[in-house]
């Protein structure tokens, strides 16, 4: 059906609204999404020639604005922009650098900047040193070079086998690993060996491991609100650590041993007992039990296959004989741990 007469649309782009920004050292980088209509909600036709522009004092009223590049991108896109900063914003105390991104129709007119995303000029903490990673039972131990007081440490984790991850079912069902996780140091209020623990691994995946110094301002925003901003150093070379489980069961604790004599009554025979502390490692596929007498060399009579439970009756004893046992847990990969301290009793006479 004809319509009332509409005016001529000016196909201003859309604002962008949810433009954000992240420094690394020395470099700057914007992420946004491109709009997909125009501000008569129209879809848009073509690539939109975009503006990049920076501002060291933004204010809510400021119309200052530095180009930092121009770049062409379609509806909806993703947008990225990354840049070095010059040489007078990469120096001095850390001070507010606003970002806008704006959109410009082919007549070189927009609907106005973009949502503000601030970062911190001024000179970048130093770059981490020393930074190495080993790997342990408990997890990865990371470590580095001290620095100067006030400065964090951000340590980032990539997950590089996100195919061995995969999220248990069951009653109880678990969560696929995130490919990407952060842990921050907090700093030391005098520099001390730097080091930390990460404990949430799983064996038989592989990670790389990154790691920046954080410094954290609080900026006064254009809106007025005030908000700590980090400034975050150059990432260091990544490492890789394979996490391979070679490791072998904790020691089984506690063992004790209690002689049973014969009973003639019932013809049982005469026997030990042997109990210790269960074993927690998750891998545990039972255990191996030893026996001696005096010094003569120790003989596994636990049988081809660990012994599931902490337990073990032993039957193949004499009366009057002293016997020595020794425990060690085995996992379900064939590492055995070290034998348990000894624990000895000697078997009644008839």
């Amino acid at each position: 059906m004809p319509g009332a007469p509409q005016p001529p649309s000016l196909n201003l782009p859309d604002r962008v609204a949810d433009l954000s920004a992240t420094r690394a050292g020395n470099q700057v980088s914007l992420a946004w999404t491109m709009p997909r209509r125009n501000t008569d909600r129209l879809p848009l036709k073509g690539d939109i020639d975009v503006l990049v522009c920076r501002d060291l004092a933004a204010t809510l009223n400021s119309t200052t604005c530095t180009a930092a590049g121009t770049l062409q991108l379609a509806p909806a896109a993703n947008g990225a922009f990354t840049e070095s900063l010059p040489a007078g914003l990469a120096t001095g105390a850390p001070q507010p650098l606003t970002y806008f991104v704006e959109l410009n129709n082919k007549h070189g007119r927009s609907a106005g900047r973009s949502n503000p995303a601030t970062v911190l000029a001024g000179e970048a903490p130093a770059p981490v040193t020393g930074f190495a990673a080993e790997l342990r039972k408990q997890g990865v131990v990371l470590r580095w070079n001290p620095a100067e007081p006030g400065a964090a440490v951000r340590l980032r984790r990539k997950l590089l086998t996100p195919s061995a991850s995969k999220p248990r079912t069951g009653p109880l069902p678990s969560t696929a690993e995130p490919v990407d996780q952060n842990l921050l140091v907090e700093a030391a209020p005098e520099p001390s060996p730097a080091h930390a623990l990460d404990k949430n691994i799983a064996f038989g995946n592989s990670y790389e491991y990154r790691a920046q110094r954080v410094v954290r301002v609080p900026v006064v925003q254009t809106s007025g609100a005030s908000q700590n901003i980090e400034l975050e150093g150059e990432l260091s070379p990544p490492i890789r650590i394979d996490a391979l489980d070679v490791f072998p069961p904790a020691v089984p604790a506690g063992l004790a041993a209690v002689a049973v004599a014969a009973d003639p009554q019932s013809g049982a025979p005469a026997s030990i007992d042997l109990s210790w502390q269960p074993n927690t490692d998750p891998d545990l596929a039972g255990y191996e039990v030893y026996r001696r007498e005096d010094q003569t060399p120790w003989q596994r009579i636990s049988g081809d296959q660990p012994v599931v439970g902490p337990a073990f009756h032993d039957a193949r004893v004499l009366p009057g004989h002293t016997y020595r046992y020794g425990v060690s847990a085995v996992d379900q990969k064939g590492h055995e741990s070290g034998r348990s301290a000894e624990a000895s009793d000697t078997v009644p006479n008839e």
